[in-house]
């Protein structure tokens, strides 16, 4: 069986494959991708050498639907991604398999068997790419109100309202309190954080290091031509600096 994993985030995408090789050995990932142009590009040339796809819905640069409009591809597909539980329902309602993050062993084996039976069975697995997108616009967003940290050996919980910006340092990110100024260490990624964790209403990612907080901003004023100074209620390790691309994005953040 050869298998393509598109994920855009490269531990998940590893930590996939180590479970698939756990299963069988003999499944070939033929290649892992976390865009959707380079698998549109990849799908146009290799699609007759693919029997399944892992696929992400949240990628590097959009919603994974994108493909779907892109290139012609029935090859069938196992959803992996953050969506919570009510929209794992209705995926498996409709025929898919859908496993949620962090995907764990015994659910990826029910998932290839589940295909592998399928497969045998003569089945075509049809997907409705129209009506997911649809589910996922149209389904409220359940956000973190909390998260778990850790503080030296201990554990606690931290209010997402307590949080001032969030900085992420050699793949460790903190959270650091308005209040306190302390910040802790959360196992999260920033991509996470800002996809599916946190509101957007509420945080911004403004460059690779930093999400902030719209009630922690005291001023913003210009750095450069191109980008934007942000100074919060709290202070900062570094200046924080909303990267050019994202300054018009920033704006109509802040005018929402």
């Amino acid at each position: 069986m050869n298998v393509l994993i598109v994920e855009d985030e490269p531990l998940a995408a590893e930590r996939l494959t180590g479970l698939i090789h756990q299963y069988d050995s003999g499944v070939r990932v033929i290649q892992e991708l976390d865009t959707i142009k380079s698998t549109v590009a990849f799908l146009d040339k290799h699609s007759s050498d693919i029997d399944l796809i892992f696929l992400d819905i949240q990628l590097a640069d959009g919603k994974c639907f994108e493909i779907f409009q892109k290139t012609e591809c029935y090859k069938p597909v196992i959803f992996t991604t953050a969506y919570d539980d009510y929209m794992l329902q209705a995926f498996k309602t409709n025929s898919l398999d859908y496993l949620l993050k962090p995907v764990n062993y015994n659910e990826l084996q029910a998932a290839l068997e589940r295909y592998k039976k399928i497969m045998h069975e003569d089945r075509t697995l049809r997907i409705d790419h129209d009506m997911l997108k649809s589910l996922l616009g149209t389904k409220t967003k359940k956000y973190k109100s909390r998260f778990l940290v850790k503080f030296g050996k201990r554990m606690q919980f931290k209010n997402v309202e307590d949080i001032a910006y969030i900085r992420a340092n050699d793949k460790i990110c903190h959270i650091i309190e308005n209040k306190t100024r302390n910040k802790y260490i959360i196992d999260h990624t920033l991509e996470e954080l800002i996809d599916t964790l946190l509101d957007p209403k509420d945080f911004f990612r403004i460059n690779r290091q930093y999400i902030i907080c719209i009630d922690s901003i005291r001023e913003i004023s210009a750095y450069d031509q191109q980008r934007l100074r942000i100074i919060l209620n709290v202070p900062c390790e570094e200046k924080l600096v909303v990267s050019r691309g994202k300054v018009p994005d920033f704006k109509k953040w802040l005018n929402a």
